[in-house]
Order: C-alpha cells, then sequence, then structure tokens
C-alpha cells in the first residue's frame, strides 16, 4: 500500500515509516522542512516537501493522489503556542481530511491524544490544544466519505516498545510508548474494520495484533 503521512518527521510517524517500508508498503511523508528528508529516506520513507499550514486542499489532494491510505500524525509540539495549536493541530487535521476526500482516499487514520474535546474549557495552551484536537476530531467524525479511525493516545513516552497494548474506548489514563502507537497504526491500516471507531491506547497485556483484530469484531 503506498500511504502518505502527515507529519512525516515526528517521532511518531518516523517509527511508523520504518515498519510500513519493512513490511513492504510505500510510506510518503509530508515534510516542511527540506533538511528532514535524508532521515526519512533513510527510515524506507518518500519524503513530500509541503507546508500543511498554508498549503491548499488541492495541493494536499494531488500529493494523496494514488494513495490507498492517509495518517494524520503532524502536531505542533510542546513547545509551540496556542496559535499554532490552531493551525496545525485543528485546521492542518481539517484540511488533510478534506484533501483526502478529495482525492478518493477513503482509509484515514488520525493520531489524536486522550482527552481531546471541542468543548474543553480554558485558556492555557494545553487546553487549547485539547479543544482544536477535540474540534478536528469532531470534523472528521463528520466525513462520511472517509473510513476513518481516530487513534488516542495516553501519555507518550520514548521507553522501547513492548507490542502490549490496551485498546478500547476509555480505556483509562496511562502512558505508552511511541514505538507502541506506532505498531497500532500500522496494524490499523491492514483493516477497514476499525472505520468509525474513536479508540483509546495505552500499554497493557493485550498483543498488538490481537488489540485490533478485537475491536475490529474479528
Amino acid at each position: 500500500m503506498r500511504i502518505v503521512i502527515a507529519g512525516g518527521h515526528g517521532q511518531i510517524a518516523m517509527r511508523l515509516e520504518r515498519l510500513l517500508a519493512a513490511s513492504g508498503h510505500e510510506p510518503v511523508g509530508i515534510i516542511r522542512k527540506p533538511e528532514h528528508g535524508d532521515d526519512l529516506r533513510e527510515a524506507g520513507a518518500e519524503p513530500c516537501l509541503l507546508d500543511l499550514e498554508s498549503a491548499s486542499v488541492e495541493e494536499v489532494a494531488a500529493v494523496l493522489q494514488g494513495a490507498d491510505a492517509a495518517v494524520f500524525a503532524a502536531g505542533a509540539g510542546p513547545g509551540s503556542g496556542t496559535e499554532r495549536k490552531r493551525t496545525v493541530d485543528r485546521d492542518s487535521a481539517i484540511l488533510f481530511a478534506d484533501a483526502a476526500e478529495r482525492a478518493h482516499v477513503r482509509r484515514h487514520i488520525v493520531v489524536s491524544t486522550m482527552g481531546s474535546d471541542p468543548e474543553h474549557g480554558g485558556d492555557e495552551v494545553f487546553d487549547v490544544y485539547l479543544r482544536m484536537k477535540g474540534e478536528a476530531d469532531a470534523y472528521i467524525r463528520g466525513k462520511e466519505t472517509l473510513d476513518w479511525t481516530i487513534l488516542r493516545p495516553g501519555m507518550l513516552t520514548n521507553d522501547a516498545g513492548t507490542g502490549l497494548v490496551r485498546l478500547e474506548a476509555g480505556a483509562g489514563r496511562g502512558t505508552i510508548p511511541r514505538d507502541d502507537v506506532a505498531a497500532v497504526i500500522a496494524e490499523l491500516l491492514e483493516t477497514s474494520a476499525t472505520a468509525g471507531l474513536v479508540l483509546d491506547v495505552i500499554s497493557g497485556s493485550v498483543p498488538v495484533t490481537v488489540a485490533v483484530k478485537a475491536v475490529a469484531g474479528n
């Protein structure tokens, strides 16, 4: 499969690209800095230079043309202010979904965050982040033309992955290595049976493949 990943140089995206390339897929990572291209090539991904904060729907749709799936894994990052929470975490996610719809790429996976809620109150940066992610999630959930799955990890760590997770709606608070989040996304891409689900994921006791099959009803 050809899989286009927004936020292609992010920590989860880079892990995902390596997994997909190792499985014989063709990952394409959207990046906004040319100097990140070599990192993606080393991971086995094709870099695509495009700034989602300034790109048009048509430009993003052109990148998605012919893809089998799309993954939104972009984020403004912990050091960013409220404005980029809007332009990246909300607006770019919405743009990417609109572009996928235009390019007729149905399978659509969004890396959100636990606690995302369009009604979340507060004016601190993290409050705005949760609200912007929630607004993006709500928008994508309304896309009947997309086979979307929204994945909401708990607190992310750089610990080595265990391959064992708890994957369900309302999994509860917890941590999870980025390795395991990437593994879950890779597994979700193998089936559209999780379309229409919002899933929380934290470290647990169930192997990734088994966990995905369970929520898919297989």
